[in-house]
């Protein structure tokens, strides 16, 4: 029997993997790393991602010696890419938040003297 999502396209099956790639799919998202259709004006929310990627350590911790070794090698390598790219973009907001906001010149604007 197939489980199909409202929309009628069928549902994977729920596998560990299926798992691992949600958390990451949804801190990746969090952090701003997929844009879906207009670039979004959306900064990155890094409560939400760190949330994300503490859910998936905490998966690893509780199985940890229950997992096969593919198994055991994907959620490891997803955490390490995941906190890399947490690491980079918190460091590119705060970055971003000490530049001073550009000021808009307007036609007819006398420049600034010094």
């Amino acid at each position: 029997m197939k489980l199909m999502s409202d929309s009628g396209f069928p549902l994977p099956p729920p596998t560990f993997e299926f798992l691992v790639f949600s958390l990451k799919t949804q801190a990746e998202m969090q952090l701003g790393l997929f844009q879906f259709g207009e670039p979004s004006e959306e900064p990155p929310n890094l409560p939400a991602a760190r949330h994300a990627i503490d859910l998936l350590a905490m998966i690893a911790e509780k199985t940890r010696g229950n997992l096969a070794l593919e198994e055991q090698r994907l959620i490891e390598n997803s955490l390490t890419e995941l906190r890399f790219r947490f690491v980079q973009v918190a460091e590119q907001k705060s970055t971003d938040a000490e530049k001073p906001a550009k000021k808009s010149v307007e036609p007819g604007d006398a420049p600034a003297s010094s």
